[in-house]
């Protein structure tokens, strides 16, 4: 809901610095995944605040990797495996950290975990199809596949977790009421690709 804002913000110092740098995407990619398992680690021993750093760390890893392929054109479908594979793989680690603190977080994390299961499921699988179709949007920058949005996209998760990073001890309401939000984008994702493909 909010990544279109957002990337109006981000993306022109983004391509700015991407043109200052000629250095592999996908080195980026895997970099950047990299903070991402520190960030889990600092979870795990309670260092929150270090955590978010290398959290913010993984995002900007995250909006540099596409900024410097299109900059010099080295997008490849590789590329867009990795880019997709690594923020999925995080965002189904990071909520393991927060269970493992504390055992009354298991279930919400759980909770967390199966609505972005759902989440992931829907936009992908419309993805693929939509490749088929395709069709094409830039309603989120330019992408390698479709990006059907929904109300809890990439900005909102990243907003989520700081939340979590900052206030940790309230993880069992924030987990609780972004996996609701999750669940209504991929009843969304759903409906909308009904209404899609059913054309």
């Amino acid at each position: 809901m909010l990544d279109p804002i957002a990337r109006r913000i981000i993306d022109p110092p983004l391509n700015w610095v991407a043109q200052k740098i000629s250095v592999s995407p996908n080195l980026i990619t895997i970099i950047g995944f990299g903070l991402g398992v520190i960030s889990l680690i600092f979870i795990i021993y309670e260092y929150f605040l270090l955590g978010l750093a290398f959290l913010l760390l993984n995002r900007l890893a995250d909006g540099l990797d596409g900024a410097i392929a299109r900059v010099h054109n080295q997008t490849s479908d590789l590329g867009a495996y990795l880019d997709i594979v690594a923020d999925f793989l995080l965002w189904a680690l990071l909520p393991l950290g927060f269970a493992y603190i504390n055992p009354a977080n298991a279930m919400p994390a759980a909770i967390l975990l199966s609505s972005f299961a759902m989440s992931m499921t829907t936009f992908l699988a419309f993805a693929i199809l939509a490749e088929k179709r395709n069709l094409a949007t830039t309603n989120q920058g330019k992408k390698s596949f479709f990006y059907l949005a929904g109300l809890a996209e990439g900005t909102e998760t990243i907003l989520f977790f700081s939340a979590c990073y900052i206030w940790p001890s309230l993880f069992i309401t924030f987990a609780l009421a972004f996996s609701a939000l999750v669940y209504l984008s991929s009843i969304g994702r759903i409906l909308s690709s009904w209404r899609e493909l059913s054309t």
